[in-house]
């Protein structure tokens, strides 16, 4: 998965929420379970960013304590 994916990206990864035109008899998955699986995609993305902005931070704050 990409850390710097755009919400709106259509590649997020293998994770990615699977679209299926297919009707409501033949679907087993409900609409509550779709929301949930695309909603814990956005929260993994969401995890991944804020991990991704934690270790530049760090990377920043050592490199100008060496700087010192």
């Amino acid at each position: 998965m990409d850390p710097y994916a755009k919400p709106k990206e259509r590649k997020v990864g293998a994770q990615r929420p699977k679209i299926s035109h297919l009707p409501s008899a033949i679907e087993a998955r409900t609409r509550r379970e779709r929301q949930a699986e695309k909603q814990a995609v956005a929260a993994e993305r969401r995890a991944i960013k804020k991990s991704a902005r934690r270790h530049l931070k760090q990377e920043l704050l050592v490199e100008l304590e060496e700087d010192e």
